[in-house]
């Protein structure tokens, strides 16, 4: 990544999440809104439906709306409630100040004080079934064995601490009866016991199995909103909403396992994160969408500073299927931070970023919409990143090595688009990516195409659209077509598809570029932005070794496949030579002055010159 010394103003609005109430929550203090989908604009001539547009008007907001989901129900896992038997029944009526119990279990003692209840347990297979309200209560289990607390309709608050404390380290199934909306609520600060701990609202020093799509509703002000000691898991039908305002959303130390339910989490807290796992976390299904505005803070424990998150995941973050929606506006916030592998293998992710960068003394942490310190697979789904905050907004950034096999990635990103440390490497999928300020595509070590569609719009000279700092360069597939100031040179040792680089004086937004092959169009480009004057590299199985290349301007284009910009399969007309090349060699460059062998130099910065924002697309 080259260090920017300029700043630009940037032609971008980004809207800020709806804080409007959601008129199915009788308290009217959830945010909602909604997570809206990319709209399409005309991207050709003829009406095709394609631009950078979807990038810049995607937005993030809170959607407590339940899915239309099915789940089968495994007979051999124990994690599911369908499984397990609990035919002792207590039930805790709060009232005020006070609280009830209808029932007895032998084996288990229940003491109330106030509304403030205890339960002791010897036994498994209870139900503890809670339901009224009180301001001024709670609920604490001590146990060894596993046991089912059945939210039916409760409104606890505990000025004092947890709103619900299990010292048990066994499985908690925690059903929220269908039809009932419940909601808890701890303190500004905590009395706690010696000896015990208590991290959040809803805490746990065993399992949370959530099931049932009835509705929980969970607000924090001292510490995190729901913490496990183990793992957690949500089940399909599930419905939560987590606001904080210190501390995370959701903890786990084990594992987080999303298999369905929507989950909505709020976090506005210094350094916090919406969801942080120290485990494994896998999402499989549902939805999933966290917000968070804090702004970062010195780390004692790390000796660093810390930014805010929506996910956090300290080992394997794995998406798979379902919907990530991410919002960060706080300094050094970042989408999805992971310090071991992410791979995301389908679903849909969408992210924003719009903080800057943060930093306390020589310490400092950027903005970033998919960080991962090691390798970021992505195999399907379809990811959305914009990040806009300044410095060192990079959409998608691996500390180690990069993977595109499958799906849909577009990125739109104030400093480089896709980076990484040691290697990119893009054998299928869908790839557009856009640095307002830097490169499209920067790898810091290799940088191999094999296959897929792959389009990297860099900025002006000295950035790139394509840049891999003089390192191996391969391109031996896919349809690909980089545009900046410069770019970096293919190696013609490695390099099996052909590939042209042509150099332009001057291209203005919108204008159409057509790529013909010696039989056949290639492809034909949209140009995102004005260039005073830029470099190009294409490549398509439709070139060949040894035929002609044809690069036209301002053509018309009419049906075929649009991709952001980048249409295969349509019939141009029209339009004047930009060039006209014989491709003798794997590499043939015409007109051009801003190429680096090898890759381009690191560093620079530059005067944006012709660049700038998509305008009005």
């Amino acid at each position: 990544m080259k260090a920017i010394k300029y700043f630009m103003m940037l032609l971008l609005c980004v809207a800020a999440f709806a804080c409007s109430d959601d008129n199915s929550n009788s308290w009217g203090d959830e945010p909602s809104g909604g997570n809206t989908q990319p709209g399409g604009t005309t991207g050709t001539s003829t009406g095709a439906t394609a631009s950078i547009g979807t990038l810049t008007s995607f937005e993030v907001a809170i959607d407590s709306t339940s899915l239309d989901e099915s789940e089968t129900v495994p007979s051999d896992d124990e994690d599911y409630i369908e499984n397990n038997t609990f035919g002792s029944v207590l039930t805790i009526t709060y009232s005020g100040t006070s609280a009830s119990v209808d029932g007895s279990v032998s084996g288990v003692a229940v003491d109330i004080d106030g509304a403030h209840v205890t339960v002791n347990s010897t036994v498994k297979g209870v139900n503890y079934i809670l339901k009224g309200a009180t301001s001024n209560g709670s609920f604490k289990l001590y146990g060894e064995k596993k046991y089912c607390i059945t939210l039916n309709g409760v409104d606890i608050t505990n000025p004092t601490g947890a709103a619900i404390n299990s010292q048990c380290g066994k499985r908690g199934y925690y059903v929220v009866a269908d039809g009932t909306t419940n909601r808890l609520t701890d303190g500004s600060s905590y009395n706690i016991p010696d000896d015990e701990d208590m991290k959040g609202t809803l805490f746990s020093e065993g399992e949370i199995l959530f099931s049932g799509t009835g509705k929980l509703r969970v607000y924090a002000n001292c510490k995190a909103g729901i913490v496990s000691d183990d793992y957690i898991l949500v089940r399909p039908g599930a419905n939560i909403f987590v606001n904080s305002t210190v501390g995370n959303g959701i903890k786990a130390n084990d594992a987080i396992l999303m298999r369905g339910g929507v989950v909505n989490v709020v976090a506005s807290g210094t350094a916090a994160k919406g969801v942080k796992c120290e485990g494994y976390m896998q999402i499989d299904g549902g939805r999933l969408t966290a917000l968070t505005s804090g702004t970062g803070e010195w780390d004692s424990d790390d000796n660093d500073v810390s930014g805010s998150a929506g996910i956090k995941c300290d080992s394997v973050l794995v998406i798979n299927d379902g919907a990530v929606y991410l919002k960060s506006t706080g300094q050094g916030g970042k989408g999805i931070s992971g310090d071991q592998a992410i791979e995301i293998n389908g679903g849909t992710v969408r992210v924003i970023t719009t903080g800057t960068v943060y930093s306390k003394g020589s310490y400092s942490t950027s903005p970033k919409g998919i960080k991962g310190d090691a390798n970021i697979n992505i195999s399907g789904g379809d990811i959305m990143v914009r990040t806009t905050g300044g410095e060192n907004s990079e959409g998608i950034e691996s500390k180690a090595k990069l993977t595109i096999s499958g799906g849909t990635v577009q990125v739109y990103a104030y400093d480089d688009a896709i980076n990484a440390s040691t290697n990119i490497t893009i054998s299928g999928g869908s790839v557009f990516t856009y640095g307002i300020n830097n490169d499209g595509i920067d790898s810091n070590g290799t940088l191999t195409i094999s296959g897929g569609v792959v389009v990297a719009c860099g900025t002006t000279t000295p950035e790139e659209g394509f840049d891999c700092d003089q390192n191996t360069f391969t391109i031996t597939g896919g349809v690909i077509f980089g545009i900046g100031g410069t770019t970096s040179t293919p190696t013609t040792s490695s390099t099996t598809q052909p590939v042209a680089i042509v150099g332009a004086n001057s291209i203005s937004q919108g204008t159409y570029i057509a790529v013909n092959g010696p039989s056949a169009n290639a492809f034909v480009f949209k140009v995102p932005r004005s260039y005073n004057s830029c470099t190009m590299l294409m490549s398509s199985p439709a070139l060949t070794k040894g035929g002609s290349c044809t690069v036209l301007s301002g053509v018309t284009v009419t049906g075929g496949n649009d991709f952001d910009g980048l249409i295969t399969g349509g019939t141009v007309s029209g339009g004047s030579t930009l060039a006209s090349l014989t491709l003798s060699s794997m590499v043939t460059t015409h007109n051009f002055t801003n190429t680096q062998a090898g890759g381009g130099n690191p560093g620079g910065g530059g005067n944006p010159g012709g660049g700038g924002g998509p305008g009005g697309w």
